[in-house]
């Protein structure tokens, strides 16, 4: 039964049993009511506001380059901040990867990554090619358009449209808290993770694979949790040995979100494709990107017929470029990334103080992109039940409290299972650190007593 608390308004609100604050303006890591109620933007929206709200130096690059130009469409004209953007992400990315297809957001890279795969094999192999699927894992989220939905391992967003989405294949995530092969490192749940692969390429047959995606360090579907670095060297092997195209998904986890440029740096992993957005401009502008290597690039666009077929009407939009460029020199001169591998670890040091509430099962992370799941049993990691609804209670106790939290759930068996995902702007301090965290501890106890009915002290 609809509870009817969003606003009676003209919009098309995502979750009509919100109440959804009314936000005035955003300041630093701030978002601030039109109540003046401060709330520290402890998830950047959604890993998406790196640099923090409200920035006077994007707020009048903008406006000048709004008065210069603002739209030109990619299949006719070039300008200046397209180019330079490319450069710049280029710059950010493994070796390798030279090319930058752009987008407006997360889900349209995703799909515009496994376009580039399947137009790769047909240009390269004449229309014969039978490579079309593309493999992908529990516990992931890739998007929300039917392409990347259909790669996306999250029961309960994939369910009502499955009659409509591409039958793409999953295997089991780097998921060690919870890994189905019980054993006891990381070490070992990522080489049996990646061994995975293999067997589903064999089982589908490599010559129907045109690629596999993962996340580097996962995002909403099961936050924080990341392999060991052997993960993503057998990835690279297999994906050679069987001639199959590996993407990696850095909508989230890239552009210094995790203390790197870009996570892929972490494990020192070589994708063909790498998908980014989010991050990216900071939330200033939507805009998103597809990079692929010189093989994609060439195959296509040099030897091939020239064309892409694939385009959007706001894709190498030269002002969202423009600004994503703007707030990428913003980092470099800051020094962001390296103030968010500092502030991430110091992070996550005080996090362990969560542990002595019952309800705290694992917190992991990397950089400023952290996870909480939350359990009814810690010895036996038991998740809750959704009626208990442990997710919504963090997320409005935090709101309480002046915090804003990212909830999830569904990551132990596609319904049950409650976490939350930390991922403050990069530009956070170390004073701001103290402050969030004072405020989580306050949102975790109060709904530890709420769901076991007893005092905390």
């Amino acid at each position: 039964m609809s509870l009817n608390k969003a606003p009676k308004n003209n919009v098309f609100y995502r979750n009509q049993n919100w109440h959804y604050p009314r936000i005035k303006k955003g300041e630093g890591i701030y978002l601030i009511g039109e109540n003046g109620k401060k709330y520290i933007d402890g998830c950047s929206g959604s890993a998406v506001a790196n640099i923090g709200h409200g920035n006077r130096e994007v707020a009048e690059f903008v406006k000048e380059h709004i008065e210069r130009i603002a739209f030109t469409h990619l299949s006719r004209w070039t300008v200046d901040s397209i180019e330079k953007c490319a450069e710049r992400i280029v710059n950010w990315c493994p070796e390798g990867l030279n090319h930058v297809y752009f987008v407006s957001g997360g889900s349209e890279a995703t799909e515009a990554a496994i376009k580039m795969a399947r137009q790769y094999f047909v240009e390269r192999d004449g229309h014969k090619t039978s490579k079309w699927k593309v493999i992908s894992k529990w516990n992931s989220y890739h998007g929300a358009t039917m392409g990347s939905l259909s790669m996306t391992g999250s029961v309960g967003r994939r369910k009502i449209y499955d009659p409509l989405l591409a039958n793409f294949p999953k295997i089991n995530q780097f998921y060690h808290y919870r890994n189905p092969w019980g054993v006891e490192t990381l070490e070992e749940t990522s080489t049996l993770a990646a061994k995975e692969l293999e067997r589903e390429i064999l089982r589908h047959g490599p010559e129907n694979i045109a690629a596999f995606i993962s996340e580097p360090v996962i995002g909403s579907a099961a936050p924080g949790v990341y392999p060991e670095k052997v993960y993503f060297r057998m990835v690279r092997e297999i994906c050679d040995k069987y001639d199959v195209l590996f993407i990696m998904d850095e909508v989230m986890a890239g552009t210094g979100r995790t203390g790197k440029k870009m996570a892929s740096d972490h494990f020192e992993a070589k994708p063909d494709i790498l998908a980014i957005a989010k991050g990216l401009s900071s939330g200033y502008t939507p805009i998103g990107a597809a990079v692929c290597t010189d093989e994609i690039f060439n195959t296509i666009m040099v030897e091939g017929t020239g064309n892409f077929i694939h385009g959007h009407t706001y894709a190498g939009n030269p002002l969202s470029c423009g600004i994503a460029d703007k707030v990428m020199e913003i980092i470099e001169r800051e020094s962001y990334i390296e103030n968010c591998a500092i502030q991430g670890e110091y992070l996550l040091k005080k996090l362990e103080g969560l542990y002595n509430y019952p309800i705290v099962g694992d917190i992991r992370g990397k950089g400023l992109m952290v996870g909480i799941e939350f359990v009814k049993e810690q010895d036996i990691k038991e998740p809750f039940e959704v009626s208990e609804n442990v997710k919504g209670k963090i997320t409005n106790n935090g709101l309480e409290e002046g915090l804003v939290v990212y909830p999830g759930g569904g990551s132990v068996d596609g319904v049950r299972g409650d976490h939350i995902l930390l991922a403050p702007p990069i530009n956070i301090t170390k004073e701001e650190v103290d402050l969030l965290y004072a405020k989580l501890d306050r949102s975790v106890k109060k709904t530890t007593e709420e769901v076991l009915g007893q005092k905390v002290y």
